[in-house]
């Protein structure tokens, strides 16, 4: 527990650097993508699920924090959720590090929530973009990226999903999201596949020559280069 705590930490920090790095905006608001977004999903593969929740969970409290909590004056509980993206990075990190069928509840109940909004109902199709994830379901064990396209898409369902009922939006506001989000979220998973092949080099490196401990975080053998594994 000791080891995993330090970890944890460790991630903790790392996520709330990469938070003060923006990558976009999301169109009609000033909530930032940042380099955290290629990030977060992999703290649940490491970290386990429950553990890689606690450390997103914390990066954003921390985030929220060193920004004052200014949102808090402004907005509804339900926008905070959204404009902070708390609920939808932890299910980014839940959806990278389970396998099982739970995960894909993440998608398919987004998609149900977003259909019962009147807007939603109008842009249906929409969630079309959100049947990717339950499209490369099966391939997750197989491919790094067909995970990584899991977690980014499921993580923007749960948000998409939070987001039309937290704002007044229209039909057209959608329809200009889509190439956007297609754009976006395969570059995040192309991040994320990096991210967690460089971590679990550098992790099980540091493992190796007894830089940090051992047992704190699970490697995957899979994955790792020749020069890490002599």
């Amino acid at each position: 527990m000791k080891n995993k705590l330090l970890y944890i930490l460790i991630f903790a920090v790392l996520g709330f650097l990469l938070l003060q790095l923006p990558v976009n905006t999301l169109v009609g608001t000033k909530a930032k993508l940042t380099f955290f977004d290629m990030f977060y999903p992999v703290s649940g593969a490491f970290l386990g699920t429950g553990f890689g929740f606690v450390a997103v969970f914390g990066m954003q409290i921390a985030n929220l924090a060193f920004h004052g909590f200014s949102t808090l004056n402004s907005v509804s509980i339900l926008a905070l959720l959204a404009t902070s993206r708390l609920v939808s990075m932890g299910a980014g990190a839940f959806a990278f590090s389970r396998c099982d069928k739970l995960a894909l509840a993440l998608p398919i109940f987004s998609i149900l929530i977003f259909l019962l909004n009147p807007v939603g109902r109008s842009v249906w199709y929409f969630t079309l973009l959100w049947m990717i994830p339950i499209a490369v379901f099966v391939f997750r064990k197989k491919s790094i990226f067909a995970n990584s396209l899991f977690a980014t898409f499921s993580s923007h369902a749960v948000g998409g999903a939070l987001w039309i009922w937290a704002f007044n939006t229209t039909p057209v506001y959608w329809n200009m999201l889509i190439p956007i989000v297609i754009l976006e979220r395969t570059i995040f998973a192309l991040g994320i596949s990096a991210n967690f092949i460089l971590l679990n080099n550098l992790l099980a490196y540091a493992e190796k020559v007894k830089v940090l401990p051992q047992s704190g975080v699970a490697i995957s053998k899979k994955y790792l280069l020749k020069f890490v594994q002599a």
